[in-house]
Formats: structure tokens, sequence, C-alpha cells
């Protein structure tokens, strides 16, 4: 179990030995998105903003605009939501090389209650031109997306959860990594069950329990949900009998909107549920407590599985 925050702290201070123009702002939250690694090895290079992110989001845009690679971290509910003017004009409009990574993202927030569980960050990126979006499984993976979001041209937005997550991937696997190429983790002819971020794993240990009744599912890990790797959604459509999408995030707007319209667009004849929050603003509680009420976790990826397949 590592959290995939420190993976990001980790590799920022990593990425700012290699790359001198990298710099790193923050909102008042270094502690808890482990920016402050980065800020007690390069100081001259990182930039606490206060309690002020829309001009945290602005002053990223201007250090873009003279050849740095800023990195703007806070938590997804303050990244997104409280900035979306300044990302949109100053960010995506402009196609300034600035990658914002937020963490606490989605309800396994917690106790923080639903003015901090995240849960329509994806919508609002995904649907701003210029703007990749990522949400990562695990530290490996979040470890060389933060490689790749420094290395590639362009803006960029990803978020992580808050909580220690089980490893996948192991160092072997960093090439296989690549923004806007699913991952297929487990083959399988009965069902496909694509997954992003917390739920991966989740996917993972439904794939073990559904084969213990003799159902085959496809594990995909869906890391980039824009652009959303189409060719994988649509081949492993026609293959299998049934598409799940699993997401810690609203189904408006997300991973399984994106893979709803990749299928329709395509005239591809599917069985399709997409689990994630229904249009609801969700409760305080412990991450498995919600995890439960709100229907996502292994035991409900298998209970909507034989939903499907009996539907056949």
């Amino acid at each position: 179990m590592i959290n995939p925050r420190n993976a990001y702290g980790e590799t920022l201070v990593k990425l700012g030995k290699k790359h001198k123009n990298l710099v790193v702002l923050d909102a008042d939250l270094s502690k808890s998105t482990k920016t402050i690694m980065f800020a007690k090895k390069y100081p001259e290079r990182f930039f606490e903003m206060g309690i002020a992110e829309a001009n945290m989001v602005s002053t990223a845009a201007g250090l873009a605009s003279c050849g740095k690679i800023p990195f703007v971290s806070t938590f997804a509910v303050f990244a997104t939501g409280r900035v979306y003017d300044q990302i949109r004009m100053d960010i995506a409009y402009s196609q300034a090389n600035v990658k914002i990574f937020a963490t606490h993202g989605g309800i396994s927030v917690g106790k923080d209650g639903a003015s901090h569980q995240m849960i329509e960050d994806i919508g609002l990126m995904r649907v701003l031109p210029n703007l990749t979006v990522i949400a990562p499984s695990d530290a490996t993976q979040t470890g060389r997306i933060v490689e790749l979001m420094a290395t590639s041209w362009g803006p960029m937005y990803a978020r992580v959860g808050r909580a220690d997550a089980p490893l996948i991937y192991g160092k072997n696997d960093l090439k296989d990594i690549k923004i806007g190429k699913g991952i297929t983790l487990k083959d399988g002819s009965d069902v496909t069950i694509i997954a992003c971020g917390t739920m991966v794993d989740y996917a993972l240990e439904a794939h073990n329990k559904l084969k213990k009744d003799g159902i085959s599912a496809r594990i995909l890990d869906m890391h980039t949900v824009k652009p959303l790797d189409e060719k994988l959604v649509i081949k492993c459509a026609k293959e299998t009998n049934a598409i799940i999408t699993a997401e810690e995030h609203s189904i408006i707007g997300g991973l399984g909107a994106a893979v709803a319209e990749t299928i329709a667009e395509n005239n591809i004849q599917t069985k399709f549920i997409r689990m994630g929050i229904r249009d609801i603003f969700c409760e305080s509680g412990s991450p498995e407590a919600l995890l439960e009420k709100y229907e996502l976790n292994d035991k409900f990826m298998v209970r909507n599985t034989k939903k499907l397949l009996k539907k056949s």
C-alpha cells in the first residue's frame, strides 16, 4: 500500500534535478499534496501562493509563457471548481504548457464530506478544448504519468485520491504506460470492465471473483480519460458481450460518458452499465463505507456483471 501522492512528490524532486525549468506552485496545501518535498529540495523554484487558487493558476500560465514547466497542485475541489475561468482562459484557450495535478479526488476523501468530495472534476476538465485528462491508478503509474506530463507539451490535468493504494504496476511495466493509451490488465471474453483511478484495483478483485464463477472478465485501466483510447474501447465492445465502466466520479461527464459516446457513435450493440456517483452529493463517512453505500467496489462490479450477462 503506497500513497500516489507520495509518488507525485518524489517524482517532482527527481524531475527537478533533470529539468531546471520545472517549477511548482501550491495553495497552502503542500504537506497534503506532497509538493513540500520539492519545496524543501528546490525552494527557489517553489511558489507558495496561499489560499489564492485563481492567482496561482494565472501565475502558472505566465510562467509557462516564459518557458517554465509549471506544476500546479491543490485538492481537486479547488483545482477545478474554484478556478474554472482561469483554467479555461489562461490555460486551455491559451494552450499554456501548465500541468495541474490535483489530489483528494472522489468520495474516498471521506469524512470531509460533500464540500471536499470532488466528483465533477473530470467532467469539467474533459469538456475544455486542448486539455488532457488523466486519473492514475497506483503510485507506480502516478510517477510515470508525472514524468510524461513534464516531457509532453500542452495543458494537462491529473487527479489522484487521498488514501494509500495497492501497487498494480512494477518497474517493468513503465514502458506500457503512455498518455492516451489504455492498458489491458486481464484478458477476458464475457465482459470488459473499464476502470480508472482507485477503481482499477477493485476491478482486478472483481476479475478474480468472477473467474471462480466461470465468468471471463477483461480488465482495462483507462487512466487517460481524454483523449480516450477509442480503438481499444471499440475492440473490447465488439469482442465481449458487455461493458462496465467504473470511476470514483459522477457518471455524468466522466469515463462512463466518454465510453458511452464512443460506443454510440460507432453504432456498436452491447450491454452497458456505468458505475459511479449517480447525480447526487454524497455523505460524510469512512472511505470504505462510502464506496459500499454508493456501490463502488468489487462486490457491485460482480453483481453488475452477472446482471448484464443474465440479460443475454
